[in-house]
């Protein structure tokens, strides 16, 4: 899974130089929540055009963190991940950015993955320090780069966190898989509930 959105997210890049009108159309702004919410997961897969580091960035550390992450969650559950977290990002944004912020980019995704990494590394007594401050580099990065959107990048990696969370400290047994399945059901109605009430409050 993780190539397959690594493969997807190049595809989607290559064909953002033969149809432009793809940024617009399917990058997330606020504006956009209640009458195209779809817009907050396509956006993940849109990198900007004239900053080539961002795709690249992007991409390896999902590729990076994939390999670590997927051989231990399976295919599905990573795929839920990686969404959530991208969904989380859109979130983020929704909830700390000005209205018309347009904002594209695996980034939340990614620093989902990173939360994740960092609770299942936890869960299973490894040493986190050096991912701790890995996250808190790039995390600064979003503060002092122009044009990076910390918030996506916060929104993910709680996100991410939580999500990885309900996979990695679910009871064993029997039932573990649909434990897991309603705590992620759980992750994302808490998410559409904090992004309603930011509309609507």
């Amino acid at each position: 899974m993780t190539y397959t959105l690594v493969g997807l997210s190049v595809a989607v890049f290559a064909l953002q130089f033969v149809l432009p009108g793809l940024t617009q159309s399917f990058g997330y702004s606020p504006l956009y929540t209640l009458a195209e919410p779809w817009r907050m997961l396509t956006s993940a897969f849109l990198h900007s055009q004239s900053f080539f580091l961002h795709i690249a960035f992007n991409m390896y550390i999902l590729w990076l963190i994939g390999n670590s992450l997927e051989p231990l969650l399976g295919r599905i559950r990573f795929l839920a991940l990686y969404l959530i977290s991208a969904f989380g990002g859109s979130v983020g944004v929704l909830l700390l950015s000005p209205v018309t912020t347009l904002v594209i980019g695996a980034s939340g995704a990614v620093f989902g993955l990173f939360g994740a990494l960092f609770v299942v590394q936890r869960q299973r007594g490894g040493d986190v320090r050096q991912l701790v401050i890995l996250i808190a580099i790039n995390a600064v990065l979003g503060f002092v780069v122009p044009n990076i959107a910390w918030q996506a990048h916060l929104g993910g990696l709680v996100a991410g966190g939580l999500a990885a969370a309900v996979l990695a400290y679910a009871p064993r047994g029997k039932n573990r898989t649909l434990v897991q399945t309603a705590g992620l059901i759980g992750v994302v109605v808490l998410l559409v509930a904090i992004g309603a009430a930011r509309i609507w409050l």
